[in-house]
């Protein structure tokens, strides 16, 4: 595996223990459709939240929430639709919000971590 695969992998697991410590249950990691991927898909409760994790090892190419822009957003939103039409047992009846977490540090277990919730779409 590459380095930068290695260290996506390890932002995402670190971002899926702070979901975790926080109250969310992780119903699905990097789930794929036609579309592209979710990092992770967790249940708070009555809402369902779609995750995108960035993982950098330095801001040296800018603060990673910014590589989440109006067309990714415009993708993920489509994504969770997706999700939400191939698991319409846990989606039913339920809101659906976007949230991003930037991970930043050599090491992403103990790098700076920012949680923005309810990004939108546009």
């Amino acid at each position: 595996m590459a380095a930068k695969d290695e260290l996506g992998r390890a932002g995402e697991n670190r971002a899926a223990a702070h979901l975790t410590a926080r109250g969310f249950a992780i119903l699905d990691r990097n789930w794929r459709s036609t579309g592209g991927e979710v990092d992770v898909v967790a249940d708070a409760g009555r809402e369902l939240v779609f995750v995108e994790v960035k993982t950098r090892r330095t801001d040296l190419f800018g603060d990673p929430l910014a590589a989440v822009d109006a067309r990714k957003r415009a993708r993920l939103w489509r994504l969770a639709h997706a999700w939400c039409l191939a698991h319409p047992d846990q989606a039913h009846g339920r809101r659906c919000r976007l949230d991003v977490i930037g991970i930043t540090g050599a090491d992403p277990a103990t790098a700076r971590l920012e949680h923005v919730e309810d990004v939108p779409w546009v």
